[in-house]
């Protein structure tokens, strides 16, 4: 065993998110850590990097017992993290990002010199970058694929990685964890892997242990289990939504046109091109594509985040211009991609979250100045239990729940509402089977009642599974359209590898 966990509790004022958890990591091997959103994962792989300190149990490291006080005497014992949500520093380049990471800098850094040894390190690694890039000026795919590429490079020796594939298209996931499994093949690197996805449990992992509610359930061998089991190990005897039958509209209007939009990026650059787009009453519209295609600055403008350059956006045949006003007039919403970021004021609370689109209106307002905060906490009752929010409580901040949780609670914020518009970037982006079929589910039935929804994701079954018709983005430009009854595997992939 390189790494043990022992009898490891972990509190958090009257919550227990760790009750007694152990785990052991065979060398050279990849372990898989599988439960629910909340289950303990992301805090017992942070009680280990230093990030927590736990309040009671043991961390042995080469069987020797070790104090961890912080992730940078983590990362000088050899352990290295990629986080759920990124640790980039987005004004600083890809090289300055992986220098500045290492446990032990020099008084001056000459960085020409550390550029040209971390490139030559990275041939053979499985993304290729340009280390004077600023990370500011990469899409959320890219920006997963330099935290696996800036561990790798600093020689961490016990690799934790939490949802690594969430942002990657199969293709690229299966390329990483591959390439990722082969070095602990070679006995050069052991890996820790959080992820929700079975089959990458079942090809990539040479072990699983599965937590439940912040306690452990089992560990086994990959070959004695398959998904069934470890959803079952995972849930326990709770159902799982079920995706409601999916209605159909005759002659349905018109709710969200988007003409000829071109948009530019940061740096003035063609991010999108000339796009045209209709979505109509009842009808789920679907945009999939590789990660850095021109999604995230069309989200942007939609939520009034980006200026455009040029086009036009009407909802219900008039133009939109995003305001909170036009917000409400038109019932148009948004679940964007990393909500923490786009979506959320990390240090309010979750109750204060839920509202932040009508705090200033009746019943949250009283003589148009008085916040009525009873009712603040009453409507985050209700949707934090409608929602199966997992939270100590209404009066936590947002930014201290895990990341499924944090998805969940702007969900409920945007369909809790009428809603006629709804624009989607990647609403299931690091969640568990369970909470992707809750939203799934409330997506169809959103679309159900009426809603015109513009789906984006980089996740081509879930395209599959929720859009009624479906475009493929490449080079910010929609470049070949299908129905999911009429997809072709090979031709959908030629298109997105930009072929």
């Amino acid at each position: 065993m390189i790494l043990e966990a022992i009898d490891i509790g972990k509190s958090f004022g009257e919550v227990r998110a760790l009750d007694g958890v152990s785990l052991k990591l065979q060398a050279q091997k990849t372990h898989a850590l599988l439960g629910e959103n909340g289950a303990g994962k992301s805090t017992l792989v942070k009680c280990l990097m230093g990030y927590y300190r736990p309040d009671n149990g043991q961390i042995l490291l080469h069987q020797k017992e070790q104090e961890i006080n912080s992730p940078q005497q983590a990362t000088r014992l050899g352990l290295g993290m990629v986080y759920q949500h990124f640790t980039l520093i987005p004004n600083m380049s890809i090289a300055e990002n992986i220098v500045l990471s290492r446990a032990n800098l020099p008084r001056i850094i000459d960085w020409q010199a550390e550029i040209r040894t971390l490139e030559s390190k990275m041939t053979g690694m499985p993304f290729q970058f340009d280390l004077r890039r600023k990370v500011r000026e990469l899409a959320v795919g890219e920006k997963q694929k330099v935290e696996i590429i800036k561990q790798l490079l600093l020689d961490t020796k016990i690799l934790i990685l939490d949802e690594p594939t969430s942002v990657l298209t199969p293709t690229e996931a299966d390329e990483v964890l591959g390439k990722i499994h082969l070095l602990t093949q070679q006995q050069k690197l052991t890996v820790l892997m959080i992820t929700h996805k079975f089959r990458e449990v079942m090809q990539f992992a040479d072990q699983v242990t599965v937590l439940r509610k912040g306690r452990f359930v089992a560990t086994a061998p990959v070959s004695e289990v398959n998904p069934q089991i470890l959803s079952s190990m995972m849930v326990g005897g709770e159902a799982i939504n079920k995706l409601p039958e999916r209605e159909t509209y005759s002659n349905p209007g018109i709710k969200l046109e988007i003409r000829r939009l071109t948009i530019h990026n940061d740096q003035a650059l063609a991010a999108v091109k000339d796009l045209d787009l209709k979505v109509a009453e009842g009808e789920i519209v679907g945009i999939v594509g590789v990660s850095g295609n021109g999604q995230k600055q069309l989200v942007e403008v939609l939520t009034g985040q980006r200026q455009a350059e040029s086009g036009q956006i009407l909802a219900h045949d008039a133009e939109f211009v995003p305001s909170q006003t036009a917000i409400t007039r038109h019932k148009f919403y948004c679940l964007p991609e990393e909500p923490l970021k786009n979506a959320c004021v990390g240090n309010l609370s979750v109750a204060d979250n839920l509202v932040l689109r009508k705090f200033n209106r009746p019943p949250f307002i009283k003589w148009r100045w008085l916040i009525r905060r009873a009712a603040i906490r009453r409507n985050a009752a209700e949707l934090v239990q409608k929602y199966k929010v997992r939270t100590p409580g209404p009066d936590q901040p947002i930014a201290a729940l895990s990341g499924g949780n944090i998805q969940r609670v702007v969900l409920a914020r945007e369909l809790a509402q009428e809603i006629s518009i709804l624009v989607v970037s990647n609403p299931c982006f690091g969640l568990d089977f369970k909470a992707v079929a809750d939203i799934r589910a409330q997506l169809l039935a959103a679309r159900n009642h009426g809603a015109a929804i513009l789906l984006l994701s980089e996740d081509l079954d879930e395209i599959l599974e929720l859009s009624d018709r479906f475009y493929i983005i490449s080079g910010g430009q929609l470049v070949y359209q299908t129905t999911p009854a009429a997809a072709n595997l090979n031709t959908i992939g030629q298109y997105m590898a930009g072929h």
